[in-house]
């Protein structure tokens, strides 16, 4: 079951007795985690209903003998299980003794005064274990991979809506282009965002830029930007502006770097057909990045790429041993960067 599917149901106080939290989108585990408990427990409840157990420090059978047990001072209790390791192919290096039996004949026939959260916060299970195919087919399953473009707009409206506000189509992309899609970051800003706009207010991109601090990587990616449309200037204004943050210049090369490995690598992979998911998958970005990257990469060409990428590594050669002093070396370079001519001159 989705993400988004699971949420609503929570909220609609529609809990299942045995959730398996799956995917490498730690926030969305959490998120899921904690509004099973808020809408199970009181706060008077928790410290007597809510069990925690780590499975590389607990066996999983203790979980379970607590999961069977009677609330106390309370109608329900919230059994979660972390790190459920022993679904995958991990080894134990704790030696933990995990009798899986018992989790299997639990979730035949869970408890009524229970909710059990098993995560597994790991990219694959293995499905030729037999409690792998058990959990997926009696429990519910959340597979909290991350999101694609569309996904992550509807949850920035519920996210917004759970405070009280709108949010535009504009301020939805502004703020997800500020935070590269980190999820985490994202819903802390929607909640300052949400305070500043009041009770049915709306978010638009420019209270976004009001209010949310830029990335490194998003000033970067403004920089090229500015740079490749012959906005020299504006382009070093940046650059300047990261120098008066105590960045060092040296990084921000490495991070001009990246960005045209990125570049050149959508290129690439769109020429061989990869979908903007898919290309996601293989370079560990966020959708909307892999959306960002493509519509720039359409400006240059794969020599161009290639050619800036050498001069960077020039550059940082030149740094490093001390024939260039870095400032000047980076700003050379960024002026000299001729995309009509598709080459760059060496600094």
């Amino acid at each position: 079951m989705s993400y988004l599917h699971t949420k609503r149901n929570i909220e609609k106080n529609k809990i299942a007795p045995v959730y398996l939290l799956t995917g490498t989108e730690a926030f969305l585990i959490d998120d899921i985690t904690h509004s099973v408990v808020n809408q199970t427990l009181n706060e008077a409840e928790r410290d007597f209903n809510l069990s925690v157990f780590e499975m590389k420090e607990t066996p999983v059978d203790m979980a379970i003998e607590d999961a069977q047990t009677l609330p106390f001072l309370g109608e329900k209790r919230v059994v979660i299980v972390k790190e459920a390791y022993f679904l995958t192919g991990q080894r134990d290096e704790a030696k933990i003794e995990h009798n899986v039996k018992v989790l299997e004949e639990y979730v035949q026939n869970p408890a009524n005064e229970t909710v059990l959260i098993i995560t597994a916060p790991y990219e694959k299970l293995d499905e030729r274990k037999k409690i792998t195919k058990v959990l997926k087919e009696k429990t519910e399953v959340v597979d909290s991979k991350e999101f694609d473009e569309k996904m992550t707009m509807e949850w920035l409206t519920a996210q917004a809506r759970e405070f009280g506000a709108d949010i535009t189509d504009k301020g939805k992309e502004t703020l997800i282009q500020l935070q590269s899609g980190n999820l985490l970051m994202i819903a802390n800003e929607v909640k300052k965002l949400a305070l500043y706009v009041g009770e049915g207010g709306t978010i638009d991109e420019e209270i976004v830029h009001l209010l949310v601090a830029r990335t490194i990587e998003q000033d970067i990616f403004s920089l090229i930007d500015h740079v490749i449309h012959r906005r020299i200037e504006k382009g070093l204004d940046i650059f300047f502006d990261l120098l008066r943050q105590k960045e060092d210049p040296l990084k921000v090369v490495a991070l001009l770097a990246r960005q045209f490995r990125i570049l050149y690598m959508v290129s690439e992979m769109s020429k061989q057909g990869y979908s903007q998911k898919q290309m996601a998958s293989q370079l560990k970005l966020h959708p909307y990045v892999v959306k960002l990257a493509g519509q720039q990469a359409k400006k240059f060409n794969e020599r161009q790429l290639l050619v800036w990428l050498d001069g960077l590594a020039t550059v940082d050669f030149q740094i490093k041993t001390g024939q260039m002093d870095k400032k000047l070396a980076v700003e050379l370079f960024l002026m000299k960067m001729n995309p009509k001519e598709n080459v760059v001159s060496k600094a």
